[in-house]
């Protein structure tokens, strides 16, 4: 068996455009590639029916730390997540860390949703939850 090494964070959305402009205009991230994939294999892998996606590999993180933020969209879309409350089982959320919690708050537009304003946690950590277009989570952490 080898050992397994981080690769990418997929993050499902409907609107691939709509995901990348808010992905790169809110954290900064580069899109470093865009590609489609189909066909059978593909349906068989993913577990749905004919399914096809769009996706979009955004770059977050400096040289030799980088991470992939995988965005999709499938075809056919399934039913919205009912519930991205973080204490269910099953909930995920992508963490992304900056020089300043509370800088990167003030810097925010208007129109991006937060669950809170920054907090400082017991561990001293201050953290802030970005929600994205599609109701997905993002922890945004001091570095």
């Amino acid at each position: 068996m080898s050992d397994p090494t981080p690769h990418h964070v997929g993050v499902t959305v409907s609107d691939l455009d709509r995901a990348v402009d808010f992905y790169t205009e809110t954290f900064d991230l580069t899109v470093a590639a865009e590609f489609a994939v189909g066909g059978e294999a593909f349906a068989d892998a993913v577990a749905v029916d004919g399914a096809a996606a769009d996706f979009a590999h955004l770059v977050a993180g400096g040289e030799g730390a980088e991470t992939i933020v995988e965005l999709v969209a499938y075809e056919p879309e399934g039913e919205p997540t009912e519930d991205p409350a973080l204490n269910r089982p099953g909930a995920i959320h992508l963490g992304l860390s900056v020089d300043d919690v509370e800088a990167f708050y003030r810097g925010l537009d208007d129109g991006v949703e937060t669950l809170s304003e920054p907090r400082t946690t017991e561990s001293g950590t201050t953290i802030l939850f970005v929600v994205d277009p599609d109701g997905n989570l993002i922890e945004v952490l001091d570095a």
